[in-house]
């Protein structure tokens, strides 16, 4: 049986480990999409157990519809079922999104004077390599529209999110920053998990639509092409885990809040009124404006804390008293039932044996 060759052998180590400072800096993954790349791989023969051991997945972390996974642990799946499937695209259309075929792309698309160029590359470009799917920039002065073109019946909502993130992550990381989503409509019947899928597309975001589009800010278009070569060999190092996750509004009070949370230990995390006083405003503004974007202080920590769990489970040696410890818990017991409440599994159970 011949050797198979991985993508990192391939083509360098698209996916690493980041340091402790990159991981504790990122969001977390609902299970369900976990759940979704699993099933289209198990469709083409390939076992969930090999996948979740190759991303360091324990399988009692997809018990609970709660639990949630690293950015680093599903880039890894990704690249996982990719090499298993010769498919960076999890085998969703009829023409396999052959292995390195994201690098040709980046590579196709970073000498781009400026977004309206790079987003035409880059439709371009999967033309060649996907039949079902087709990306068709619509751009003017009002907007950035992307078409997907669906050929024949709808595809899953696990497809669309697949593609946007694709395009999406590579095109902001070209501009260097994150580009506003203003609406999406697919063709497709809403899932279970929409909401996760709001959290990565927008809140604009409608099912069962005649055509499907994401719309992106317009100003994005004129923006200039900011990466270079040496830059691109770091953005593949870490992918995809560096571009999967999209905050739903990075220009929020809820992300600003983040922002300054994530710059002080959990241990030192500062009560209301004085995260409010640091953003120049009352605690009751800060109360106020957090509830009209559908959030409380204590909900953006407790998701923030779940987070720093998931990926101190996931990708350090750390033991479950020191974890509780570092993310402020007076005791492990307290940490375990919180952690439970979060996602629905034990500590103990989500972390694989080492």
């Amino acid at each position: 049986m011949p050797k198979t060759i991985t993508l990192t052998e391939r083509f360098g180590h698209l996916v690493t480990t980041p340091s402790p400072k990159k991981k504790i800096e990122r969001d977390s993954i609902s299970v369900s999409l976990v759940e979704e790349a699993l099933r289209c791989a198990e469709a083409r023969g390939v076992s969930r157990e090999i996948l979740l051991e190759a991303a360091g997945i324990a399988p009692a972390t997809l018990e609970s519809p709660r639990a949630r996974v690293s950015p680093v642990q599903y880039g890894r799946l990704w690249n996982a079922a990719a090499d298993a499937l010769d498919d960076e695209f999890f085998g969703q259309d009829a023409h396999p999104m052959r292995r390195g075929s994201f690098v040709l792309l980046c590579h196709a698309a970073l000498s781009s004077r400026d977004g309206e160029q790079a987003l035409a590359r880059i439709a371009s470009f999967l033309r060649l390599v996907l039949d079902e799917l087709v990306f068709e920039p619509d751009i003017d002065e009002k907007r950035m529209r992307i078409w997907l073109n669906d050929q024949g019946a709808p595809k899953t909502m696990f497809a669309y999110a697949t593609g946007f993130i694709l395009v999406y992550g590579l095109l902001c990381w070209l501009l260097g920053r994150r580009i506003p989503v203003l609406a999406a409509h697919l063709r497709c019947a809403e899932p279970a998990a929409s909401d996760e899928y709001r959290l990565m597309f927008c809140d604009e975001l409608r099912f069962d639509a005649p055509r499907s589009f994401v719309e992106l800010s317009a100003e994005c278009a004129t923006l200039p092409v900011v990466q270079t070569p040496a830059t691109l060999k770091r953005f593949l190092r870490d992918a995809p885990a560096n571009f999967i996750v999209k905050y739903r509004n990075p220009d929020s009070l809820a992300a600003r809040v983040k922002t300054r949370l994530r710059q002080t230990a959990p241990t030192d995390w500062p009560e209301a009124e004085s995260i409010a006083a640091a953003l120049n405003m009352a605690e009751a503004t800060l109360r106020r404006r957090l509830k009209q974007e559908g959030l409380t202080y204590q909900a953006i920590k407790d998701a923030l804390r779940r987070d720093l769990a998931i990926a101190r489970l996931a990708h350090t040696r750390e033991t479950i008293p020191q974890i509780a410890d570092a993310l402020g818990f007076a005791e492990p017991s307290a940490f375990r039932r919180a952690f439970r409440k979060w996602t629905g599994v034990r500590p103990a159970d989500y972390r694989r044996e080492r």
